[in-house]
């Protein structure tokens, strides 16, 4: 019997699906310094107002091809930092993360600045009315609980007075 040291090759292509690309960018652009958040218009920042969003893919589009990738993505800069700068790092990240990943060439990186904030304005308005009905809801239950245990203690103080009575 003959053994060939050929090696047959297998055909097919590899494929990625933008929401793929979309959360290797969110997920790379989540440590840049003086961005606040990648976002995704009015009405996404409607339903984020109203539930929380871990969506790491929103406000990132995408166009994906064999070997090339084209991004576009809206984004809110904390007030104060240099702006140029931050596009420059925005854009390096992207490339860098989605060659590593993907070995897909980045072409083109378009970023529209669409507010800034400071910090503390972001994190206020990152309260969503989820967050604001949790908390009410332990507020009142703290609330309650701290008043049971006065009625417990109102319980027990009229027990102890009763049985000195007796």
């Amino acid at each position: 019997m003959v053994q060939t040291n050929s090696k047959q090759e297998i055909k097919g292509d590899l494929n990625y699906d933008t929401k793929v690309i979309q959360k290797i960018i969110g997920i790379a652009l989540s440590d840049v310094k003086g961005l606040l958040t990648v976002n995704g218009g009015f009405f996404s920042n409607l339903a984020d107002k109203i539930v929380n969003n871990d969506d790491v893919t929103s406000g990132v589009n995408v166009e994906v091809g064999k070997k090339q990738v084209a991004v576009d993505i809206e984004i809110v800069a904390e007030y104060g930092i240099q702006i140029s700068k931050l596009y420059d790092q925005i854009k390096q990240k992207i490339h860098d993360k989605v060659k590593e990943m993907t070995d897909l060439d980045t072409v083109e990186v378009n970023v529209t600045v669409v507010d800034i904030k400071t910090k503390e304005q972001h994190e206020k308005d990152s309260v969503s009315l989820q967050d604001k009905i949790t908390g009410t809801a332990q507020d009142a239950k703290e609330k309650i609980g701290g008043q049971a245990d006065k009625v417990q203690d109102k319980v027990e103080d009229k027990k102890e007075a009763k049985a000195r009575v007796n």
